[in-house]
């Protein structure tokens, strides 16, 4: 079969061949042909019919070329035919690039055979090139296939951070400016309890820099301290911070803008605000209550437990004393008035938990042992 397709490629040459230069040929000779003798078709015949006897002599051995090299090739590992394929295709690719500037010369050996030698040493070239760098294309193809997937995998894992971050309740969490003031938020930040990103909108800075130019000294030092907790967390904690610079020109309220961007984002506004607390709850926006937070995790005091406490001031009752707790826990001590500015043990009589926070009540344990 490949003897077949030799002999037809060496037949359609000749007959190209012919029918081009078998009549000029033909009129360049001295003696006067026939007409049908310079006639193309003639010379196609002709053309055709030579070539096809070379063929007879010629096809045999391109056979057996052909066939020594694909017994070459088919010996050769698949990693030395790739990358020898991939190396005489750009060698190819680079030969006729720059062979083809060589056409606008117009000289025949330049513009015709020049090209054609370029493009095959520079394809031997590629060839050779591919096939013993073979070892470093793989290499190369393997670390390019490596880093792809790496940024694959880098993308699958960060929207899959998201989604769990969504799942685990690390969405933004957008601070109000009570909570600011209080400071206390810094000091949950610098522990690591609190997960995600702080959102801190800007209008929500309009209004504590309001604050922190106001006249009254008491109101500018909060807006100063503010300020001060907001640079702390920025530049001091672990968190991540984010300054939020749109705003909602509809509406006046900043709790109500902070409702609205709590909806928009899907994120948790966090407050000390009792106020802002329930209208976020009304409107199914999740929160988070500093006080509640701080009711929380104060120490558990159980009735019949015996505290040592520091009598400070009177009660409004009468014969009550008043003393605290280190976390601010109101302590009311019966009977307490006479033992005003003394370090005293109480026993706990019961244990009120309010809205406004925790207040404990006792008696001296000194009146325990006198009864």
């Amino acid at each position: 079969m490949l003897k077949w397709i030799v002999r037809i490629f060496f037949i359609l040459a000749g007959a190209t061949l012919g029918f081009l230069f078998i009549p000029e040929l033909i009129e360049m000779t001295a003696f006067e042909a026939p007409a049908w003798l310079s006639s193309p078709y003639t010379g196609t015949a002709i053309g055709a019919l030579v070539l096809y006897g070379v063929s007879l002599y010629l096809a045999d051995l391109i056979v057996n070329f052909f066939r020594l090299i694909e017994e070459t090739i088919v010996k050769a590992p698949i990693a030395d035919v790739l990358s020898g394929s991939m190396g005489l295709i750009v060698g190819l690719v680079a030969g006729y690039l720059i062979g083809s500037p060589l056409n606008a010369f117009g000289i025949p050996v330049i513009s015709n055979i020049l090209p054609v030698f370029i493009t095959i040493l520079v394809g031997y070239l590629g060839f050779q090139i591919g096939f013993k760098k073979r070892d470093e294309m793989l290499q190369f193809i393997l670390s390019m296939r490596n880093q792809k997937d790496k940024d694959t995998q880098k993308k699958k894992d960060s929207v899959g951070q998201e989604q769990e971050e969504q799942m685990s309740g690390k969405q933004m969490k957008i601070l109000d400016t009570s909570v600011i003031i209080d400071g206390r938020i810094a000091d949950i930040c610098q522990t690591g309890f609190l997960e995600g990103t702080l959102v801190i909108p800007e209008f929500v800075l309009d209004e504590l820099q309001h604050i922190a130019d106001s006249s009254d000294a008491l109101k500018r030092n909060r807006g100063r301290r503010g300020l001060d907790i907001l640079n702390k967390i920025q530049k001091e904690l672990p968190v991540n911070v984010h300054i939020y610079e749109g705003d909602f020109e509809d509406i006046q309220e900043v709790d109500s803008k902070l409702v609205k961007l709590a909806k928009l984002s899907s994120g948790i506004v966090v407050t000390n605000d009792f106020n802002l607390n329930k209208v976020c709850e009304l409107q199914g926006v999740q929160v988070l209550n500093i006080n509640d937070l701080a009711n929380a995790v104060k120490p558990v005091v159980l009735p019949g437990e015996v505290l040592n406490v520091y009598v400070i001031k009177e009660g409004k009752e009468n014969h009550q004393g008043v003393a605290y707790l280190d976390d601010g826990t109101m302590i009311v001590v019966e009977g307490g008035r006479d033992l005003m500015n003394k370090q005293v043990d109480v026993t706990v009589t019961s244990v009120l938990q309010t809205s406004a926070g925790r207040m404990i009540f006792a008696k001296p344990k000194s009146l325990e042992k006198a009864q």
